[in-house]
């Protein structure tokens, strides 16, 4: 008996490898795009470790928007209430906050007096400005882009901040 026990798992060591590599390779097709097409890369959304986000105005062709500090475009989310995020989960892939290590720094036309924070659910903290948790849009690839500006994704309108804290509509 004890043999037979031994045969069958070393007959069926090779399927049940090949089973689990099998499910290995299926679970990236799992993702479920809707309207997005394909997951964007992973972005980096704090500042470096122990240093403080910096926001400052880059011109556009919008006009004078907020930027973090390697020139991409912050953005506010309308469904935001009271100084605290609504985008989490699937939200924060496409649309990062901003986050900080310390008192974000007011750069280049931006005001230090309406900088802040907010806390998040998992206790990190993200940029606010004029009240407005600050995001950038991973459709965003570089400095100047404002791909983001308009858009309705996640059940409110998105759109980028001018200097005074006032949401930008592009009426597109």
């Amino acid at each position: 008996m004890k043999r037979k026990f031994t045969l069958l798992i070393s007959a069926s060591a090779p399927l049940a490898i090949a089973l689990i590599v099998a499910a290995g390779c299926a679970s990236g097709s799992a993702y479920s795009t809707g309207s997005y097409g394909s997951a964007p890369s992973a972005s980096a959304s704090t500042s470096p470790v122990g240093a403080a986000a910096r926001v400052s105005v880059s011109s556009s062709s919008l006009g004078g928007i907020l930027v973090d500090s390697k020139g991409r475009t912050l953005y506010l989310f309308e469904k935001d209430k009271n100084r605290r995020s609504a985008c989490y989960g699937l939200c924060t892939t496409y649309w990062p906050p901003l986050l900080t290590h310390g008192k974000p720094l007011a750069r280049a036309g931006a005001k230090q007096s309406l900088l802040g924070m907010t806390r998040r659910r998992n206790g990190s903290q993200q940029v606010t400005y004029a009240g407005h948790p600050l995001y950038r849009f991973s459709g965003d690839s570089g400095p100047g882009q404002t791909n983001g500006e308009g858009l309705t994704d996640f059940g409110a309108g998105w759109d980028a901040l001018s200097a005074a804290g006032k949401k930008i509509e592009s009426g597109g």
